[in-house]
């Protein structure tokens, strides 16, 4: 398809009812645990504002602000992707801004239009307002806020940790794109579909030029599916690129691992401190990848751009934020808020994600693989043997 029948399709996208996704959206509505902050600030972007605070918070409180794609609403991207359920979990709140069809036909954050990604402008500013209100009405502290989003959520999640680093500890994008690479729809589906390459420099100063900020700058997590025919892959190398540039950091990866069957890439500063790292989901399409926990619960149910991978984004970005160590007091204080998604009681969990846990563990006894060198003389009768014999499942 040409770069011309593409933008005609776009431009016809409000006609199509945003591909059909917005029943999905809606049937989500209901059951939601989010409720609606209606007056926050100002609001030139013209947003909507959704939120979840769970009625125990861990010290120091933390934000997570989750944007969702196209087609979506706050509420079912929280249903798909799980964040309140999370939030119950682990003590911190979760802020949701909304696009309305009024300002996009389909739904999507503007991320590529001049006027909504300009710091103290349009719908990043309205962003901006939404966490400050959450901070000061919920004593958030302002070193634990963090952001992410999917797709065109992406591409303003990467919008706002450029425009206000400052605020921001971390920031993980799923098939998102670069800060800056676009400004019009033709400059933005060439990058959704080409990813033209740029160099690291010149990427690195979309950035530096946002704002008047000059570091240090906020962690990044980089998701993408190696087969997504809607953002091109290749906009997570240049995601990497643009931050890489900015921390400082050499292109070549200083831990190459697998986690959940995925492979890994991840650079640290002097102190061990992990401050960019990327997921290649193989072989999956457009979307967040859900799967079970490393805690043995899943977050998140499958639907559209909501895909079940193995793995679940939504725990391990919460893990990069560094929210999953905290454990919450007696069960007396549950929060009263009910969360999306109910976890599964363990008692009812199949022996499939402790097998998983058990193999796990024995991969972990395996002597260390060299860097880019896989060990021939891996015994996996051997290796399934244990791991069997650690669930349970053999004597």
């Amino acid at each position: 398809m040409s770069l011309a029948r593409n933008v005609d399709l776009l431009r016809r996208l409000p006609k199509l009812d945003g591909l059909r996704l917005a029943e999905f959206g809606r049937s989500a509505d209901s059951s939601s645990p989010l409720e609606e902050v209606t007056s926050f600030g100002a609001n030139p972007g013209n947003l909507r504002m959704f939120a979840f605070v769970p009625a125990q918070l861990q010290q120091p409180r933390a934000l997570v602000v989750v944007l969702h794609g196209c087609g979506q609403t706050a509420a079912s991207y929280d249903l798909g992707a799980g964040w309140s359920t999370l939030a119950s979990h682990y003590g911190f709140a979760v802020l949701m801004p909304e696009q309305q069809r009024v300002n996009n036909g389909n739904t999507c954050f503007n991320w590529f239009s001049p006027e909504d990604t300009a710091r103290d402008s349009g719908e990043a500013h309205s962003i901006r307002e939404m966490i400050a209100h959450m901070v000061a009405a919920h004593e958030i502290d302002p070193r634990r806020v963090f952001i992410t989003g999917l797709s065109a959520g992406g591409g303003m999640t990467s919008v706002m940790l450029a425009t206000y680093p400052e605020i921001f500890a971390a920031g993980a994008v799923i098939a998102g794109l670069p800060y800056g690479i676009a400004s019009n729809l033709r400059e933005a589906l060439d990058g959704m579909f080409h990813s033209p390459e740029r160099s690291a420099g010149a990427l690195g100063d979309l950035v530096r030029n946002a704002s008047d900020h000059r570091g240090p700058w906020p962690k990044i997590s980089v998701w993408h599916g190696s087969a997504d025919r809607t953002v091109n892959p290749s906009n997570a190398n240049e995601i990497v690129k643009q931050w890489l540039d900015l921390h400082d950091l050499p292109a070549e990866p200083m831990a190459e691992t697998d986690v959940d069957g995925y492979p890994r890439q991840a650079w640290w500063n002097k102190n061990g401190e992990t401050l960019v790292e990327s997921y290649t989901i193989t072989d999956m399409a457009h979307g967040t990848p859900l799967g079970i926990a490393d805690n043995d619960h899943r977050y998140g149910v499958e639907g559209a751009f909501l895909i079940e991978a193995g793995i679940s984004s939504s725990y391990h970005i919460a893990k990069f934020f560094g929210l999953t160590d905290w454990i919450r007091d007696a069960e007396t204080k549950q929060p009263t808020a009910r969360p999306a998604v109910a976890a599964k009681p363990a008692a009812t969990l199949s022996p499939a994600p402790h097998l998983a846990r058990s193999i796990r563990s024995a991969m972990a006894e395996q002597p260390a693989e060299p860097k880019r060198k896989r060990s021939r003389g891996f015994d996996l009768g051997a290796f399934i043997t244990r791991a069997l014999t650690a669930a349970g499942l053999m004597k």
